[in-house]
């Protein structure tokens, strides 16, 4: 089976600091990548990369043999494809940056609908396609556990139930890529396995995923393959059984020597 997704020697650069450096992975339809990593390694930049939130100075990003983004290629960065193609992937925030003035089922159907108006049949179709959307919004919140709570606003909503309507509003464009950027850090102990019990059905189920995260067990149990960062370069990447259990690398055995394996 060919990678679904292929990211080709990216590299980026703010001011003189180099924060990805000859980065390269691959990535097949229905597996999951967890990204480990120090704080400030490129990980979170690496993400915002592949979600047209940065650009990168160098490199290549293909979903699907198709060629998104080659920084050689200046018909690749047209500003009105960026959006489009920025659909390929969903970007799930630590932050959840779900919209205060909005129920968690209105802020789930919100982009969907704004799509929805460039249709060329939206005027003659416009209920019916809000119905459609909605029964979509409603279903993905069920999923994630929150039926009873679709018309709360997100001050009523405990943070891991903010970060669930979050996923679930990634999921309603259905992307062909999932990415998660720390998903579980600004909640509590708590609430952070309701959360990461949503990512593994999610990966049960086999939704393509890239997950940053610091939660080291989880990042061996759900993933199919483990990619180590550090100081903006891929130090090592494989079987997560491997990584972890195995390292290869003295900077990987280091960086894991600080976490307990669970």
């Amino acid at each position: 089976m060919s990678a679904l997704l292929q990211v080709e020697h990216i590299e980026k650069s703010f001011g003189e600091t180099k924060v990805l450096k000859d980065v390269s992975f691959s990535l097949k339809e229905g597996e999951v990548v967890s990204i480990i990593g120090s704080s400030g390694s490129g990980k979170t930049t690496l993400l915002r990369c592949l979600n047209f939130l940065e650009t990168p100075d160098e490199g290549v990003i293909k979903v699907a043999d198709e060629v998104l983004l080659d920084m050689k290629d200046p018909s690749t960065l047209k500003e009105s494809e960026i959006r489009k193609k920025r659909l390929r992937f969903g970007l799930v925030f630590q932050s959840f940056n779900l919209f205060p003035q909005y129920t968690a089922l209105e802020n789930v159907m919100l982009a969907k609908e704004l799509l929805a108006k460039e249709q060329p049949d939206y005027k003659s179709r416009r209920k019916e396609i809000h119905e459609e959307i909605k029964a979509q919004a409603e279903k993905l919140l069920k999923q994630m556990g929150l039926g009873e709570r679709m018309n709360n606003y997100p001050h009523q909503l405990s943070g891991g139930q903010c970060q669930r309507v979050a996923i679930a509003r990634a999921l309603a464009l259905k992307p062909d890529i999932l990415c998660f950027d720390e998903p579980t850090s600004a909640l509590d102990p708590e609430l952070t396995g309701e959360v990461l019990r949503v990512i593994k059905e999610l990966a049960d189920q086999h939704t393509t995923m890239i997950i940053v995260t610091h939660e080291m067990a989880f990042a061996r149990d759900v993933a199919n393959k483990v990619i180590f960062m550090d100081d903006g370069v891929i130090v090592e990447q494989g079987d997560p059984k491997e990584v972890f259990g195995n390292p290869k690398e003295e900077r990987t055995k280091q960086f894991l020597s600080r976490y307990k394996q669970g």
